[in-house]
């Protein structure tokens, strides 16, 4: 194995699985420390509500909030202030999302399991949910869409987004105008583990809800886990975004290049990756990264971000293939012109993006499949958001005097074996003649 000498993008040449696997680690983090920051903010807003989130926001923010609550009259006036161009690229996204959503809605038959015996499974919105959308860099208007349009699909009753001040201590006229199409209509200033806390246990201004949805750092991340173990629901375990690429040499190395920086530019803690059988393809592409970044707004932290990032040759596809599944990528780019065939062979990652025209950002923004996904190799067990993820499905079963005689036998025996006599006694009592 020879380990290529750059200041930015590492590449590894011919490693086995196992060392391609820990040169592939995340990016390590002080979870204790976190966890140590997190909890007195979650204490604090627990006992102190709306007083604590201010305290916060101007400790965190540099922000002296008079309310937390954004006025009606600034969702409604925000269109006056938002460019055509961008009224025109929300309808679109917020439209294929919607539709990729809509077509997620099933009605499950009932199922005949014997005569006289039915069970059917009904699915029903969530009824109060919390969705943080992320301002730290950049108001990510993009995640907003992901997860209000599927609640508004889902009919949550009450859809809460926070989202943290920006610099004039406002939230952005881009964000409001996108809940408005959405309409959502409340809208809190707070941010950071702050936030998740406010809509976990509630103030006097925000409602506790009953999940919450949406990425963020470290300390999002951290209140998030935080609070799901006190029993508050959440979207699932997300941490610093990544993406892997795998690429051969029928790519072409712009491309490539491009989807890695796509993914870098996000923050200092994001993981780019390129697996590729083909060197020529590596050199190409770390040549157009570099080129590249000189002339990004954002490469001061692609820069930062670069030392977590890693091209490695291996010697077919099927290593390529087995290393990427073990990784489980919260986005999966297969570039490559089998790339149908190679995504059949695919076990764990996020999102796929299919061929030399589907890049991340389609995905992140408009082609209509949610952004929202798992990362730090949970792609292993967990899926990304969907219409599912804002709905409970309880599950119905009706048993006719007939039926219930025809499951009496096997009630009895089990219910025997593991000792619950009323388990048996409510079984019988309803087959014996009570007249």
């Amino acid at each position: 194995m020879a380990l290529g000498q750059r200041d930015d993008m590492k590449k590894i040449v011919y490693p086995d699985t196992a060392v391609a696997l820990e040169a592939l680690k995340r990016p390590v983090f002080d979870l204790a420390e976190i966890q140590n920051r997190v909890k007195p903010i979650l204490e604090a807003v627990k006992a102190d509500g709306d007083q604590a989130l201010k305290m916060f926001t101007e400790k965190f923010d540099g922000i002296a909030l008079d309310s937390i609550a954004v006025e009606q009259d600034a969702i409604r006036d925000s269109e006056l202030n938002v460019s055509q161009a961008f009224k025109t690229a929300v309808a679109t996204a917020i439209k294929h999302v919607t539709t990729f959503h809509e077509n997620q809605k099933m009605i499950e038959p009932a199922v005949k399991i014997e005569i006289g015996v039915s069970c059917w499974r009904k699915s029903l919105p969530i009824e109060k949910v919390g969705l943080y959308v992320p301002g730290g860099t950049s108001p990510l208007v993009s995640t907003l869409v992901m997860l209000g349009a599927p609640a508004k699909i889902a009919g949550c009753q009450k859809i809460v987004v926070c989202t943290p001040p920006n610099k004039a201590g406002k939230v952005a006229d881009e964000i409001l105008y996108t809940a408005k199409v959405l309409g959502i209509s409340e809208i809190y200033t707070v941010g950071g583990a702050q936030a998740v806390a406010a809509m976990a246990y509630g103030t006097e201004t925000i409602p506790a809800v009953n999940k919450i949805f949406g990425p963020g750092n470290q300390y999002v991340t951290a209140a998030k886990q935080a609070v799901n173990s006190e029993g508050i629901a959440i979207d699932l375990p997300a941490g610093p975004s990544e993406v892997l690429v795998i690429a051969d040499e029928t790519s072409t190395p712009a491309f490539v290049a491009t989807d890695l920086l796509s993914q870098a530019e996000h923050g200092v803690d994001s993981q780019a990756i390129l697996l590729s059988t083909s060197e020529k393809l590596i050199d190409e592409t770390l040549a157009c990264i570099s080129d590249f970044t000189k002339n990004l707004s954002r490469k001061e932290i692609i820069t930062q971000s670069l030392v977590h990032c890693r091209a490695v040759l291996l010697k077919d596809m099927k290593e390529v293939m087995a290393v990427s599944n073990i990784y489980a990528p919260e986005h999966l780019i297969i570039a490559t012109d089998n790339a149908e065939k190679l995504a059949e062979k695919v076990t764990a990652a996020g999102s796929v993006f299919i061929g030399h025209y589907s890049p991340e950002s389609a995905g992140d923004y408009t082609s209509g499949t949610n952004h929202t996904l798992p990362t730090n190799g949970y792609a292993t067990a967990y899926s990304g958001v969907s219409l599912d993820s804002f709905c409970k499905k309880i599950t119905y079963q009706k048993l006719s005097k007939a039926g219930l005689s025809t499951l009496l036998p096997t009630i009895k025996v089990l219910a025997d074996f593991e000792g619950l006599d009323a388990h048996r006694l409510a079984a019988t009592i309803r087959l014996e003649d009570h007249r």
